[in-house]
């Protein structure tokens, strides 16, 4: 439980930083200061800028960035970026100047730019997280990644090839048997099970018989038995469908490439189950069991560790690109939301009142905090 604690953790902080850089960044080009960048969440434990004079200070606690501001002491005043380390080891955050509608006549101010270089540092950190999938499925191509061995290239290396269930039918003989979507059938009655033909065979040969299968699931063998039914006139099965998986390994450029299609499909995937979400939503629908919340994914990290690094590489690009889709969302509180205010300004001609925006921002985010809570609630509720 503690390394599954730590991972996820550890997991989670790396996609938010790696978000908030993005922010970060794309600001500081468009010459906006960011006031502070943290790692991990206040309060506050220590901080490093420079000062007026360009020499670096340290500052500890929670102390306000205003009182820095405002010192009489001109070498304690901040005249760059606080980085600092926060107590609360959950992602990271920046905190740009003008990035609630002050201090629209200062220069380096968020809100003194153009609507499409305030876009742009909203847009980032989602275009960030594309990023970091792209990097982690083309690190795990360089590495060697779990993939069907049925659709590689021509550059692919497979090894460690197995047999996975895909799907398993209901009141199937192996659902009956208790075999489970995941698990990779090694042998079946001693016969080493090879690719998906050699399961085919050996399992019509036990046709009204009983066979002895042995199956990995989550890096434990398993015995199950199970018998095939005799079929007339057709080769008997168990009710599964199959697919050969295997570590494909590509060199350098073909993993980049196999990297940014792999992104990208996956990418599409989730667009459209959040679109099919949606849909049902609308139609009245319970989808409360295709959401998971801190716990779920913090469960579903350790799972995929315990596989192995491949797999913890795999789960975080899904994390990230998921992450993305979600922020991108034109709702309140998220940088979708903020970049939909934009456009109605755009629209509009001028700003929105900030007063309301910022009402129904916090609306958004009491609302997105009540859906945390549900699903956390949910998600408990499922491990008892």
């Amino acid at each position: 439980m503690l390394v599954t604690i730590i991972v996820f953790l550890l997991v989670l902080s790396i996609l938010v930083f790696v978000h908030e850089l993005g922010h970060f960044v794309t600001a500081r080009f468009f010459g906006v200061k960011a006031e502070e960048f943290g790692l991990g969440f206040p309060p506050r434990g220590i901080g490093w800028y420079k000062n007026q004079a360009g020499k670096w200070q340290k500052v500890l606690g929670n102390r306000s960035l205003d009182s820095l501001q405002e010192s009489e002491q001109e070498s304690r005043r901040p005249a760059s970026t606080v980085y600092s380390l926060n107590w609360l080891p959950i992602g990271g955050f920046v905190k740009i100047k003008g990035e609630n509608g002050g201090e629209k006549e200062e220069g380096d101010s968020f809100s003194s730019k153009t609507i499409a270089r305030r876009i742009a540092i909203l847009s980032a950190g989602v275009i960030m997280n594309v990023v970091l999938a792209w990097f982690l499925f083309s690190l795990g191509y360089m590495i060697g990644l779990p993939q069907s061995s049925n659709t590689v290239s021509k550059y692919a290396r497979v090894s460690d090839s197995q047999v996975l269930v895909s799907e398993v039918m209901p009141e199937s003989p192996a659902a009956s048997a208790g075999l489970k979507v995941g698990d990779a059938i090694i042998k079946v009655n001693e016969v080493m099970v090879n690719n998906e033909k050699t399961l085919q065979d050996a399992v019509a040969a036990s046709a009204g018989q009983e066979a002895q299968l042995v199956v990995l699931r989550e890096s434990q063998e398993q015995i199950i038995k199970v018998t095939p039914p005799v079929k007339e006139g057709g080769r008997a099965t168990i009710g599964i469908a199959i697919y050969s998986s295997g570590l494909v390994t590509y060199p350098f450029f073909p993993a980049i490439y196999e990297g940014a299609k792999t992104t990208g499909w996956v990418l599409g995937q989730i667009v459209v189950a959040f679109g099919n979400l949606f849909t049902q939503i609308f139609h009245g629908d319970n989808v409360g069991d295709q959401f998971a919340g801190p716990i779920g994914i913090a469960n579903i990290t350790g799972q995929a560790a315990r596989l192995g690094f491949t797999y913890l590489l795999q789960f975080m690009a899904l994390l990230s690109l998921n992450l993305a889709i979600i922020n991108i969302l034109p709702f309140p509180a998220l940088d979708g939301g903020r970049i939909l205010f934009l456009a109605i300004e755009k629209l509009k001609g001028k700003p929105v009142r900030k007063d309301i925006e910022a009402l129904i921002h916090n609306i958004g985010f009491l609302l997105l905090i009540a859906v945390i809570i549900l699903v956390t609630y949910k998600d408990i509720a499922k491990l008892f």
